[in-house]
């Protein structure tokens, strides 16, 4: 497993699984172009054939804070501690960039990446009603300090 920047030539593959993942509440192309003519550090992750099998995003907000974007792993490729290690580089990306806390939303009904998440010392802080749409989900916000 490799871990490399995504750029821009990704971002065909990555749509592919989003679509599978999120559906109708998938990024466009046109959100994922936003997030690299922002900056904000990406990650895709390839699988021992080569195949792009996931990717990870961060923005971080100076002075001191960053927010995981997201975090997916293809369907059959999960359970392999790809996210794991795709979001073991974004906390030490975040650390680089002095942040000393890490935000993200998640599911409310997605136990798996919350307890994940919670394994790396991120803690819920709130809610966001009705956050991912248009499923009217509401998203867990989790935050780790670095302190």
């Amino acid at each position: 497993m490799t871990l490399e920047r995504f750029r821009w030539w990704h971002i065909d593959e990555v749509l592919t699984i989003e679509a599978d993942l999120f559906g109708a509440e998938q990024w466009s192309a046109g959100m994922f172009w936003n997030e690299l003519a922002s900056g904000h550090y990406y990650l895709v992750a390839r699988g021992e054939g080569g195949e792009l099998v996931g990717y990870a995003g961060l923005a971080v907000q100076p002075p001191d804070e960053a927010w995981v974007q997201n975090i997916a792993v293809r369907r059959d490729a999960q359970r392999r501690g790809i996210g794991r290690m795709m979001l073991e580089a974004l906390l030490r990306e975040a650390a680089r960039r002095g942040a000393r806390k890490t935000l993200l939303e998640v599911a409310v009904d997605n136990a798996p990446a919350q307890k994940l998440y919670a394994e790396y010392g991120f803690e819920p802080v709130g809610v966001r009603r009705g956050y991912y749409q248009p499923s009217n989900t509401d998203a867990l916000v989790m935050m780790r300090r670095d302190d």
